[in-house]
């Protein structure tokens, strides 16, 4: 700033004061506090006593540089709270080193009531403390009053609208909110889960507005589909006849490359058809052509697909053009069948596509794995589909997706007509 230790005191303590004349609270945020302190402890000190003096109601300790180690912010801050233990202290920390949530919780056990942060630690560099998992860890684990009885339920869906309006996918990952946080995979994590929730889940995760999640895959036992399938409504036992059947048949899908981790409706709709002895196509396809064509070198590539489908005996053809041949497939199909599914195909969207080249020895003739995220105004789910040619592969995900969408929906397909 080019200005001498004193002067810089002086404007602290002049600015402080002229805001305190005007506003009735004033809050000081010490920028770059900790680096301060780590380099001259009792000139840092000496900022915040000029705050003080000019009437700053709550000292706000900034860890700008998000670089520091949650020991030595610990130290510091119960330092500053012994030199004023009358005065409200706050806590501002960054994630340079992955600690901006630590950082913050440490702050409140030495003193701090004040913390700043961001819906899922959105920010510069690599972000600022994420109060998504600050809240619920000074509620649920320290006891500390955060937010009113009964909001923190709705901390999954916060987290999730701020990515819905950045259009950004939510972190499966993420700590309390991921898809991921209460999801368990080995059939003896579930087993014991189902005992006891607390052996492989730290709180419940209702209280965040979460949900546990049993995933579906070759390692699988028996405890893993009977819990998917109470989940779902369905009557089921140990004994009944067709979990093992369905067993042999996820592990014989999955050796053909098939996953059903973030294709949970693809498996319901499997386990639903296998329990109930019924199908929901729905529809019936009859063919598809795609052609993606590149006209002009300063031009983008155009893809068209027609679609024949069959739908109780009616058959209908559509066509239409996309951005890309899956695009182009999956607008053909809906608008194929709009004529007998209107709501639903209206309410349905495409959320996110992604496709995995499975290991093999056939270099381009590998088979890949389609993934396809959708959703409605409800809620979202995931498909998969499988193939060596991309296009099968994405024509079967985006079936799995619209069947999904008219089962959930609990529509019916229309009756044949007679001849």
């Amino acid at each position: 700033l080019g200005v001498s230790l004193e002067e810089n005191l002086d404007l602290i303590h002049d600015s402080i004061r002229y805001l305190r004349k005007h506003f009735g609270e004033v809050f000081y945020d010490a920028e770059h506090f900790f680096d301060g302190y780590a380099d001259n402890p009792d000139y840092a000190l000496s900022t915040l006593k000029s705050a003080v003096e000019g009437g700053a109601d709550v000292l706000v300790l900034c860890d700008t540089n998000g670089g520091t180690v949650t020991s030595e912010l610990r130290k510091a801050v119960a330092h500053v709270k012994q030199h004023f233990p009358k005065v409200r202290l706050g806590i501002h920390t960054h994630n340079d080193i992955e600690l901006g949530v630590a950082n913050a919780v440490a702050a409140v056990e030495e003193g701090a009531r004040h913390v700043q942060g961001t819906i899922n630690g959105l920010g510069e560099r690599c972000g600022n403390a994420n109060l998504v998992s600050i809240i619920p860890t000074l509620q649920l684990k320290l006891g500390y009053s955060c937010i009113p009885d009964g909001k923190l339920a709705n901390l999954r869906r916060t987290s999730h609208l701020i990515y819905e309006f950045l259009n950004v996918a939510p972190s499966k990952s993420q700590a309390y909110v991921g898809d991921s946080a209460f999801a368990h995979k080995g059939g003896v994590h579930v087993s014991a889960v189902l005992k006891n929730a607390r052996t492989y889940e730290h709180i419940d995760p209702a209280l965040v507005g979460n949900r546990r999640r049993v995933l579906v895959s070759d390692l699988s036992g028996k405890s893993n589909l009977l819990y998917k399938a109470r989940e779902w409504g369905l009557d089921v036992d140990s004994k009944t006849p067709e979990i093992k059947a369905i067993l042999e048949r996820l592990k014989d899908l999955e050796h053909d490359g098939y996953e059903y981790e973030g294709a949970e409706a693809s498996f319901e709709l499997l386990m639903q058809e296998a329990l109930h002895k019924k199908s929901f196509q729905y529809f019936r396809l009859k063919g598809f052509r795609v052609i993606d064509e590149k006209r002009k070198e300063d031009e983008d590539p155009v893809a068209e697909a027609i679609v024949e489908i069959d739908v109780s005996g009616q058959s209908e053809a559509s066509t239409a053009q996309g951005n890309g041949p899956v695009a182009a497939l999956d607008r053909a199909i809906r608008k194929a069948l709009e004529k007998f599914y209107p709501d639903a195909i209206k309410d349905l969207e495409l959320l996110d596509y992604k496709v995995r080249v499975l290991a093999g020895e056939h270099g381009t003739s590998s088979n890949v794995r389609v993934l396809i995220e959708s959703g409605d105004k409800h809620g979202r789910w995931g498909t998969v589909g499988v193939s060596h040619n991309i296009l099968e592969a994405s024509y079967k995900a985006l079936v799995d997706s619209i069947r999904y969408k008219l089962y959930k929906d609990g529509v019916k397909a229309p009756s044949a007509k007679r001849k």
